[in-house]
């Protein structure tokens, strides 16, 4: 297994208060313990307060902090792009992911593969019969209350993905952390860091149809709040290699959020939600996995993006590459957007766990594959962990 450095966004989200400036739809698609070289500080009567160190940082990629908070963040030249560990801000912006810029947001560009992929890499089990995904039963916080949508900003306008809450063995009880795929986050090797990341559990929690959601008040959309991203990670891997087509570093492709909400509550995500699963990093090889459910908001067509969807089936092994490890491989019609969502089986102990995220699929639906957590992974999500110690 190659050695992964972790690779951390400094999120400088200390609770900034600005109006949010209209802004239009936009575009969908996919460790270590070193600590991070600057924190985020505190707010201040004043509003956000970022280090010194990241001021400078700041200052030496022509970035003024001020005209961000403007609308300077549209701004996506590719040399102005962030991608680096300690390069990335996402200050809070109330309001900015009102109920109709939800609704908008578009699935990124999930990457995709030829439909025959790793029939010559390693171990390979046949593709899949596609499995129909079904409709969550609403309301959503009773079925899935773990699961939600991410929100974020990339060059092609404001995107969305899904993701999970997650159990934080720092905080029994009271996790911040949620689990999504690495390209709902970062843009792999042609790209970098996305903007204004938000998590939104539960979100349509009533599963109403797109029609019902326009000018819906936010609370119908957000009952649980909107919960912004005030650090990240994701693999090594994923920043060297990841990119839209081929499923280079898609056996790495997953990210882990911590959040804080845009208005403080005082209580924490799995005490808002009520839930959150054990992440799985030890579980059974693929053939003795009896199942896997898949859950996530599919957003290209057929699907609208609106609501919950989920797909169950006995995982199989595709292998892109012979030197990375294979990755779950189920039969499932979700489409882009569904990216990031969680996969749960029965953990060691027997009770369900998060055991993956959505990655890849090929263009036309009808599998999807995630990576298996190993040592990689524990290495990110321990990293964050222990970051909120």
């Amino acid at each position: 297994m190659r050695p992964n450095r972790p690779v951390t966004a400094i999120l400088c989200a200390a609770a900034l208060a600005l109006t949010a400036a209209a802004c239009g739809p936009g575009d969908e698609e996919a460790g270590g313990d070193a600590k991070p070289t600057v924190a985020a500080s505190l707010p201040g009567p004043d509003g956000i307060k970022i280090p010194d160190q990241l001021k400078e940082k700041l200052k030496e990629r022509g970035i003024d902090l001020e005209k961000w908070k403007g609308g300077e963040w549209k701004n996506w030249k590719k040399e102005d792009w962030l991608r680096e560990t300690g390069d990335y801000i996402n200050p809070i912006i109330e309001g900015l992911w009102d109920p109709d810029r939800m609704r908008d947001a578009e699935q990124p560009q999930r990457p995709s593969v030829d439909p025959d992929a790793g029939k010559d890499q390693g171990v390979t089990d046949p593709t899949p019969a596609p499995v129909t995904a079904k409709p969550v039963n609403p309301p959503y916080h009773q079925s899935v209350p773990a699961s939600g949508k991410v929100f974020f900003d990339g060059p092609e306008g404001s995107m969305v993905c899904s993701a999970t809450v997650v159990k934080d063995p720092a905080h029994p009880g009271k996790s911040n952390m949620v689990w999504t795929a690495g390209h709902c986050v970062h843009a792999g090797k042609s790209g970098g860091w996305y903007r204004n990341i938000a998590f939104v559990p539960s979100y349509n929690n009533a599963g109403k149809p797109s029609a019902q959601l326009k000018g819906a008040p936010r609370e119908q959309v957000a009952p649980y709040g909107v919960w912004w991203s005030d650090w990240a990670q994701t693999s090594d891997q994923w920043i060297a290699t990841g990119g839209p087509t081929g499923g280079a570093g898609a056996p790495f492709d997953f990210a882990v959020l911590h959040v804080t909400p845009e208005k403080g509550s005082g209580k924490s995500l799995e005490e808002t939600v009520g839930s959150a699963l054990p992440v799985e990093f030890a579980a059974p090889a693929v053939p003795k996995v009896a199942s896997i459910t898949a859950t996530g908001y599919p957003a290209a067509g057929p699907f609208d993006g609106q609501k919950a969807f989920q797909c169950t089936d006995k995982p199989g092994r595709l292998s892109l590459n012979a030197t990375d490890p294979a990755m779950y491989r189920i039969g499932c019609t979700m489409t882009g957007g569904s990216s990031g969502g969680g996969w749960v089986a029965a953990g060691a102990d027997g009770k369900p766990a998060l055991v993956s995220n959505t990655s890849i699929g090929p263009a036309k639906a009808g599998w999807l594959a995630g990576p298996r957590l190993g040592p990689e992974a524990k290495g990110v999500f321990e990293a964050v962990s222990r970051k909120f110690k």
